[in-house]
């Protein structure tokens, strides 16, 4: 945005940060938090610290020193997010499948050995082994609203165990390689203790595969559907429910589909996944019980494994849900599509909101330069979906009211979409992620 149209929001904006006046021990901290999430909506090509302070006509050094030493908490603003979201999420529009969480991770590449958390890791921004940075996040989507509640910086194991590498860069002695699975466990329960309820949650099969993760959905309780490998390893359940042998070994997911009778005595369900900005995709899609293994023998037959096919592309996709019984096979196809929200929330954080514009070496500075990305990425979803109310959904227009450049490029790219509707043969379905 330019300086004339953060004046356009200007009260709208003051209103929505007084939430976290009370994260900060100083009202002068404060108004370097106002200052910095400003500066993460504006125009400017570059979001780090000294841009921003140059825009803003505050001394560079103030507002490097505001990320690193000033006293405020970043986990506090984190808990405001969640508060804010589970106040304001139940009065937003939604489709029948309510609010639907959304775990997935991103990457940044960074060059170098001194960014907190930096490895040679997969990163899937570029899609190979590459020096960078990962961090695990939980977002939400409820009808066409759609943010991120939540992030934590994935440490790699060789890090976690050179704790003076970790204290030169920041990292406190408690803060511990943990799976990302597990972080992912952990944001889904700080948004539950702060009153966030989620209808649905999915995620891809780097989180699908791992069964303590599903366990751990299980243990919470939380209704999921979620990608798998095609070797996630089951059995499909027979129609007498009788628990299989535990001397039985599971079958990968591409082998069970293709061969049990539960999944060769079904006619295929064709889906249209309707996207506004790329071609339909049809998807054949079966669904049917299938046992886990577990600690303790196999689980439940319970489960359901969903299997997607696309004709055009030769693409198959597997889905694990634990509410397959009583759930029509379109549900749980929409839910497992809406993890495109999600990376559409990646692309626009770091492309028009600086996520990925830090520099620095101190752990604190990048997980409150996180958070206050989530912050000003919260603004834009709450005054995207207002904009929404005022004028049509399908007016790629709606801004800002009197604004004009970055303020449609913002906003538009909160709405444009990765959002897809659902046919069943030819006929329209409620819309999908």
């Amino acid at each position: 945005m330019t300086e004339q149209q953060l004046q356009a929001l200007e009260p709208a904006l003051a209103d929505f940060l007084d939430q976290f006046l009370f994260c900060c021990d100083y009202t002068q901290t404060f108004g370097h938090l106002g200052t910095y999430v400003r500066g993460l909506l504006s125009d400017l090509p570059r979001k780090t610290a000294e841009p921003i302070a140059l825009q803003a006509g505050t001394p560079v050094r103030t507002l490097q020193e505001f990320l690193k030493d000033h006293a405020w908490d970043f986990a506090r603003v984190r808990r405001h997010l969640h508060t804010d979201a589970a106040a304001r999420l139940p009065a937003v529009p939604a489709d029948d499948l309510g609010t639907v969480g959304l775990i997935d991770e991103t990457s940044v590449v960074k060059q170098g050995a001194k960014t907190p958390g930096v490895a040679r890791q997969y990163l899937g921004c570029v899609g190979k082994v590459q020096n960078g940075i990962v961090t695990v996040h939980l977002g939400v989507c409820r009808g066409t609203y759609q943010t991120l509640l939540d992030f934590d910086l994935y440490l790699t194991q060789d890090w976690a165990a050179d704790r003076p590498r970790c204290r030169a860069a920041g990292i406190p002695d408690d803060v511990v390689y943990r799976p990302k699975w597990q972080l992912a466990l952990e944001q889904l329960d700080r948004a539950r203790a702060a009153g966030v309820r989620l209808d649905w949650l999915t995620f891809d099969a780097e989180y699908g595969k791992r069964p303590g993760f599903v366990a751990g959905l299980d243990a919470r309780p939380q209704r999921f559907v979620g990608e798998v490998p095609r070797t996630f390893s089951c059995l499909a359940a027979p129609k007498s429910g009788r628990r299989p042998d535990a001397r039985l070994k599971g079958r990968p997911a591409e082998e069970v589909v293709r061969s049990a009778s539960a999944f060769r005595g079904q006619s295929w369900q064709v889906l249209r996944v309707v996207r506004r900005t790329r071609e339909d995709r049809v998807w054949r899609v079966k669904v049917a019980r299938v046992w886990l293994s577990s600690a303790s023998g196999w689980s439940a037959g319970t489960y359901g494994l969903l299997w997607a096919s696309n004709d055009a592309t030769g693409e198959e996709k597997f889905f694990l849900s634990n509410a397959a019984v009583e759930t029509p096979a379109e549900t749980l196809v929409r839910v497992g599509f809406r993890r495109a929200c999600v990376e559409h929330a990646f692309r626009l954080c770091k492309s028009e909101l600086g996520f990925s514009h830090f520099e620095g070496r101190h752990y604190r500075a990048l997980l409150r330069h996180l958070s206050l990305c989530l912050v000003a990425m919260t603004f834009v979803a709450v005054h995207t979906e207002r904009l929404r109310g005022e004028k049509s959904g399908g007016d790629r227009g709606a801004g800002v009211p009197g604004a004009g450049g970055v303020v449609p490029r913002v906003a538009t790219a909160a709405t444009a979409d990765e959002r897809a509707g659902m046919c069943a043969g030819h006929h329209q379905l409620p819309p999908a992620a």
